[in-house]
């Protein structure tokens, strides 16, 4: 099972990734971080996606069921924010402790393919072992 360099590394072979990084939504850091950040700074992409995550991870307010609390996952699975020339895909990480990060994926319009990244990354963010 890979951990987050392996992750991320893996991470940056799909087709268009700019840059990939695991985020914990409740502080704002980034945990780990490769390839070009949005903005040229991973700790400010990390921070303001961060906010985001975190809105919709505690109010709940797109998904079913509710907000996420103590041992409860996020209700929604991943968001996609579009850009003009880019994908921003955010993939929350399950964990056996508290499921308070996320993967962030940052694709080229032109050259990334979202529909197969967001299938990788959901399957990365399954095997990945935190700790």
């Amino acid at each position: 099972m890979p951990g987050i360099d392996e992750s991320l590394v893996e991470a940056m072979r799909l087709p268009g990734v700019r840059g990939a990084s695991l985020v914990d939504w409740i502080s704002g850091l980034a945990l780990g971080a490769v390839g070009d950040a949005p903005g040229g700074d991973w700790e400010a992409t990390a921070a303001e996606t961060a906010e985001l995550a975190r809105h919709v991870a505690e109010h709940g307010s797109l998904g079913a069921g509710g907000a996420a609390g103590p041992n409860k996952e996020p209700a929604v699975e991943d968001l996609i924010a579009t850009t003009a020339d880019s994908y921003h895909l955010l993939r929350f990480v399950s964990t056996p402790f508290d499921s308070t990060v996320f993967l962030h994926l940052w694709l080229d319009r032109g050259d990334g393919n979202l529909a197969l990244a967001r299938i990788r990354l959901a399957e990365m963010a399954d095997r990945l072992v935190l700790g």
